[in-house]
Parts: C-alpha cells; structure tokens; sequence
C-alpha cells in the first residue's frame, strides 16, 4: 500500500468521525426537544396533546421510514441551500441531521417513558412547572437511558455516514466505494471497513463506560 494511499485513509478516518460526532450533537439538539415534546403530549403525559403529538409524530414517522440513500438524494437542493454544496464531508452532514433527529426524538422519548412514575408524582405534587418537571426531572432522571442511546445513535450515524459515500460524501465510506468497488483494490476495502468497525467499537466501549458513571442503579 502506498504512503499516498494511506494519506487517504487518514484523512477518511478525520472525516468519518468529524461528521458523525457534528451529526449526532446537532441532531441531539433537535431530536431532544422533540423528543419531550412528544413525551410530554403523548398519552398520560403532563401537557397531554393530541394534535401536536400527532403532527410531530407523523413528520418523525414519515422521515423515519424513508431510506437514507433515497433521502439523501432527495434533499440535494436542501442541502445545497444549506452549505452551498453537495458533496464532501461537511455536505454528508445535512442529511445526516435530517436522517437522525427523527430517530433520536423517538430514542429520547422512549428513554423519557422508562422514568419511575412516582418521581414524576412527586414533581407534580410540588407544584413544579412544565419547564422544571424537564430540566430538573425528566432529563436527569433518564440521563442513563438517554446515554445509552446516543451511543446506539453514534453507531448509526457513522452507518449512514459510510453509506454517503456512495454519492460522494467523503469519509471512510467513500474510500471504500473509490479504492474498493471502483479500482478493484480490495485490501483498501477491507482495511476501511476494518477501521469503520474499530471506531464504532471505541463509541460503544466509551459511552458504555460514561453511563456507569452516572447510573445510580450501578452503583
């Protein structure tokens, strides 16, 4: 293997986790509050509304079920709006954001749903607000839950984001399409999903270890 080629991969390694840790924060930013708006309005929740549960729902679902390849050429011109620019990796974001904050929003509120009952009584047996019941309830309290799954969210998104390079989005994915379907080179190949399968262990392994930090229950 060539000292060029292995420049490449450097660099594919920088751009794989440079999307997928600014997809997963900026999708966070979204999904979370998306994600206790649903909660919060589902059924049994404290501002109980069905209207708003079902359009947010809806939207969520719908882009949910719409296959991330398809999605990401659907959005182009979103995307060039956006950043000016449809390929390379700060492009690959856009979609990605769009792809993953659904999924977080429902991996926020099913974490929400996991929360003891009784916690929640008793904030809203002390007058908390909505705003308080959020920040100083629901969110501490399901933080383990909510750990775990952005760690299940880091995995995906580095999924998609290797997908992305199928139509040029830079990354470990696109060396892999380039060096390995395109130029027949294998061992290229290989080693990139190799690595792809190394980062996504260093994900797990790290966010794993963050929420036995900070769950109670382990301790």
């Amino acid at each position: 293997m060539s000292e060029a080629v292995i420049q490449v991969i450097a660099w594919g390694i920088w751009e794989t986790i440079y999307m997928t840790l600014v997809s997963t924060a900026i999708s966070y930013v979204i999904g979370i509050p998306l994600g206790v708006i649903l909660y919060i309005t589902g059924e049994g929740g404290i501002r109980q509304n069905r209207v708003v549960n079902l359009i947010i729902g809806t939207i969520v679902n719908i882009l949910r079920s719409v296959p991330f390849l398809i999605l990401l050429v659907a959005i182009i011109p979103f995307t060039r709006f956006v950043v000016g620019t449809t390929i390379g990796s700060t492009a690959t974001i856009v979609p990605l954001v769009v792809a993953a904050a659904p999924y977080v929003a429902r991996m926020v509120e099913s974490s929400l749903k996991e929360i003891d009952g009784g916690v929640i009584e008793a904030a809203r047996a002390m007058g908390s607000s909505t705003w308080q019941m959020v920040w100083k309830v629901f969110l501490p309290e399901a933080k383990p839950s909510l750990l775990v799954g952005a760690t299940i969210s880091l995995a995906t998104i580095l999924g998609y984001s290797a997908m992305a390079g199928f139509v040029g989005g830079g990354g470990l994915g696109a060396i892999a399409v380039n060096y390995g379907y395109y130029r027949y080179q294998s061992d290229v190949m290989w080693i990139t999903v190799a690595l792809l399968v190394v980062i996504v262990q260093i994900f797990q392994e790290g966010g794993l270890k963050l929420v036995s930090k900070v769950d109670k229950r382990l301790r």
